[in-house]
């Protein structure tokens, strides 16, 4: 026996398929997608959905209206400045805690009850935990908000824009 007559074993080695030949072949004009009919198209529109009402339009939008000028505040009650167990409050000793979030402006409010003397330095505070604070003896120090009072100029102004 020589190289030259080695074969493989008897079907175990097919040809291979010729692809490209004819309008339905591989790669062909209608290529394996039939003929006519939507599967056999290519400008089905994205998130088509057979006709039915398409999810991106069946989802609520734009619903209500977003204050761009609100000033949201971090709430802390008494009862938790009580468990703080210092007699000075500030915004920075509460971020340390981690009871507020950086850049947060806090307010005091008057859940529960203070039992001995605090200083207190927040943004805003609700009238009954202004009132509790100073019954304990303590004092209250209104701090200024970091974008000054009232609303922001409006973009796009003619007025200030020139």
């Amino acid at each position: 026996m020589k190289i030259h007559d080695l074969r493989p074993p008897a079907g175990s080695h097919r040809r291979r398929r010729r692809v490209g030949r004819g309008i339905a072949g591989k790669g062909g004009k209608t290529a394996g997608r039939g003929t006519k009919g939507q599967g056999a198209r290519d400008t089905i529109p994205l998130g088509f959905e057979g006709g039915q009402l398409p999810l991106a339009q069946r989802v609520p939008k734009l619903k209500g209206f977003r204050n761009p000028f609100r000033v949201a505040y971090a709430a802390v009650n008494l009862d938790t400045l009580e468990s703080l167990g210092t007699d000075r409050v500030t915004p920075e000793l509460l971020q340390e805690k981690g009871l507020v979030r950086k850049k947060d402006l806090v307010k005091v409010l008057g859940r529960g009850e203070l039992h001995r003397r605090l200083d207190v330095k927040a943004h805003a505070a609700s009238a009954s935990a202004r009132a509790a604070i100073e019954a304990a003896g303590g004092t209250f120090e209104q701090l200024p908000a970091p974008f000054g009072h009232g609303r922001p100029p409006a973009r796009g102004n003619a007025l200030t824009n020139r």
